[in-house]
């Protein structure tokens, strides 16, 4: 599989994953997104910069679904809970998230 974007061709793994994390882009996010019918909205974006900074500025950590509920909690100044992030992301907030922020796909379950 690959995404094609800007006149080229993005590689990407058998489920759809970034095979090379530096060509990812806030474009390249629409298409994926787009592929996979999901809107992104300014709650989306918030847990997709969530999810890179954490990536990229802690030790490649990739956050399960209680962690960003925990942050989006924090950032959004209101509770949140698991179901207000599968609005956004409705196969998963952890993986289909990471997906379209561009990140390595996670060997671990999403949820708790």
């Amino acid at each position: 599989m690959a995404y094609e974007y800007n006149g080229k061709t993005i590689e990407t793994d058998a489920n759809g994953y970034l095979v090379n994390v530096e060509d990812w882009d806030e474009g390249l996010a629409e298409v994926i997104a787009q592929e996979n019918a999901i809107t992104l909205d300014e709650k989306a974006w918030d847990i997709i910069n969530y999810l890179r900074d954490e990536y990229f500025n802690n030790n490649q950590n990739q956050p399960n679904d209680r962690t960003i509920i925990k942050a989006m909690s924090k950032q959004w100044g209101t509770k949140v809970g698991q179901r207000d992030l599968y609005k956004y992301f409705p196969k998963g907030p952890s993986k289909q998230a990471a997906k379209v922020a561009g990140l390595p796909e996670t060997k671990r379950k999403g949820g708790y």
